[in-house]
C-alpha cells in the first residue's frame, strides 16, 4: 500500500494528467485477481483456461485453488499463491469457496458466465510461448498455463482488416540491448564465462563474442520483459499464424512507428518491468517517466497526435483499501478501482467521469469505433452500457453494465452522427 500526497509534490506527472485531461473515478480492474489475469482481460474480455490440446481438463492438484483456511489458521489458504494453486472450476459448488460466490451471484440475479467443467486461471502463471514462439514445458511444477483458444482482440481486428500491434517492452533484442541492465549483466556473464573457461580476467570481452551477447540477452530479458503482460503470446492461433504473430513487437518498434507516423490503428503498449511502476521491481516515478516520454513523442508528431487517443491505466492495483462500489458482474469480478486517464485532442479536458468501466471497456471502445462484433458470447464486452439511472446503485446493481469509454471524449458532431448511424 502506498500513500501519495499530490499537494506536497508526489506523483507530479499523474497530477498534471488528471488536471489537464479526462480521468475516470469509476474504472475497475476486471478480475479480482493478479496481474496476469488482468492483462488477459483487455486482450480477451475473458480468462485463460486449463486445457489439454484445446480440450478443457483438470489441472494438477497443486494448482487448484482451495481458499479454505489451513488447520490452525484463519487467514492462510489451504492452496493458494503463485506456485500453490491458481485454477478454479467455478461451475461446481462442491469446489472449495465456489458455493459462497455463486450464492452472491444468484442473489443478484447474475450468472457465473463460465463453462461447466472448466478451470479458469486467477493469477500470474506465464504464457505458454517464449518470444521466439517456442512452447514451454507444462506440468505440476511448471507454473505456465497451456496454449489458449480464447478469442482475442487481435484476431478480431485482423479478421476485419484493422491494423494492430501489441508492443511489450523487452520482447525485442533491441529493447534488451538498449536497456541499462544490459551492461551490468554483461559484465557478470563475461566474468562467469572467463572463470568457466579458465581465462585470465583481463581477457577482452570482444574475444567472447558472439556467445557473450547471446547469453547476456538471455539473462537480461527476464528482468525487463513483462511476459504476463503479453497475453496474445498465449494464443495458439496468434503464435502459430505468422501474419498474426508479426503483430507482437517490442518498444523499439513502437518508438520507430511513432517517429515515422506508421503506428497501426490500434496499439497496446506495455512498459518494461522496471518502468511499470509495479511494486517490488519498479516505482511510480518510473511509470510516470515512461508515460511522459510516450505522450511527448506522440504529441511531437502533429499528424499522429491529431487523430490519436492515448488510454492510460494499470493492470491492477491491490485495492483492498478502496471503498468504491464494485459490481458482481460474474464469478471473477469486477475488482477494485484503478486509475484511468485519456490523453487526446478529443478528450473532455479537465473532466472527471463517473461512468462505471473496467478493462473490457477498452474492447467495447475499439469495437464501437471500428464497428466490430463482440469477441465471444461469454466475453465481458457483451455487457450493456450504463444508463443514466445506473448512477444510482440500485439501477446499476439490477443489470450489470460497463461503459465503452466514450463518455471521456468530446468527439466532433460529425463523428457523433457517424457513430449513431
Amino acid at each position: 500500500m502506498g500513500f501519495f500526497n499530490m499537494n506536497q509534490g508526489d506523483a507530479p506527472y499523474f497530477k498534471s494528467l488528471a488536471k489537464n485531461w479526462a480521468i475516470s473515478d469509476h474504472y475497475h480492474q476486471a478480475i479480482l485477481g493478479g496481474t496476469g489475469a488482468n492483462f488477459f482481460a483487455p486482450a480477451t474480455g475473458d480468462l485463460a483456461v486449463y486445457n489439454n490440446k484445446g480440450v478443457p481438463s483438470t489441472p494438477p492438484a497443486n494448482q487448484i485453488e482451495n481458499p479454505d483456511p489451513q488447520v490452525g489458521t484463519q487467514n492462510f489458504y489451504t492452496n493458494d499463491g503463485y506456485s500453490g494453486g491458481s485454477y478454479v472450476n467455478c461451475s461446481d459448488p462442491s469446489n472449495p469457496g465456489v458455493a459462497a460466490i455463486l450464492s452472491v451471484l444468484h442473489a443478484a440475479g447474475r450468472a457465473s458466465h463460465r463453462e461447466p467443467g472448466t478451470y479458469y486461471l486467477l493469477n500470474n502463471y506465464n504464457p505458454p510461448f517464449d518470444v521466439a514462439g517456442n512452447a514451454a514445458a507444462l506440468g505440476a511444477t511448471k507454473f505456465t498455463y497451456p496454449p489458449q483458444s480464447v478469442p482475442t482482440i487481435g484476431e478480431m481486428l485482423s479478421s476485419h482488416a484493422v491494423s494492430w500491434d501489441w508492443f511489450t517492452g523487452g520482447r525485442e533484442d533491441a529493447d534488451v540491448l538498449s536497456d541499462g541492465f544490459f551492461p551490468l549483466v554483461k559484465s557478470q556473464v563475461a566474468a562467469g564465462i572467463k572463470a568457466q573457461l579458465h581465462l585470465p580476467p583481463v581477457t577482452p570481452d570482444a574475444a567472447l563474442e558472439p556467445t557473450l551477447t547471446f547469453l547476456t540477452i538471455k539473462n537480461t530479458r527476464p528482468l525487463i520483459y513483462n511476459s504476463i503482460g503479453d497475453p496474445h503470446n498465449a494464443s495458439a492461433n496468434v503464435v502459430g499464424t505468422p501474419a498474426l504473430r508479426a503483430n507482437l513487437k517490442g518498444l523499439t518498434s513502437f518508438y520507430a512507428a511513432v517517429a515515422g507516423g506508421t503506428l497501426p490503428e490500434v496499439s497496446f503498449v506495455v512498459p518494461k518491468n522496471v518502468d511499470s511502476g509495479h511494486p517490488g521491481y519498479s516505482a511510480p516515478a518510473r511509470y510516470e517517466a515512461f508515460l511522459q516520454d510516450l505522450v511527448n513523442k506522440v504529441q511531437a508528431n502533429p499528424a499522429l497526435w491529431a487523430d490519436t487517443a492515448i488510454v492510460i491505466t494499470t493492470d491492477e492495483g491491490g485495492g483492498y483499501f478502496d471503498s468504491g462500489k464494485i459490481q458482481n458482474l460474474d464469478f471473477f469480478g469486477d475488482g477494485p478501482r484503478i486509475p484511468r486517464v485519456v490523453v487526446s485532442p478529443f478528450a473532455r479536458r479537465g473532466h472527471v467521469d463517473h461512468t462505471y468501466q473496467d478493462h473490457a471497456s477498452i474492447l467495447k471502445f475499439i469495437e464501437r469505433n471500428w464497428g466490430l462484433p463482440t469477441l465471444s458470447s461469454r466475453s465481458r464486452d457483451n455487457l450493456p452500457n450504463p444508463r443514466e439511472d445506473d448512477d444510482r446503485a440500485e439501477g446499476r446493481a439490477s443489470r450489470g453494465a460497463i461503459g465503452d469509454l466514450v463518455s471521456l471524449f468530446d468527439f466532433p458532431k460529425s463523428r457523433e452522427r457517424d457513430e449513431a448511424r
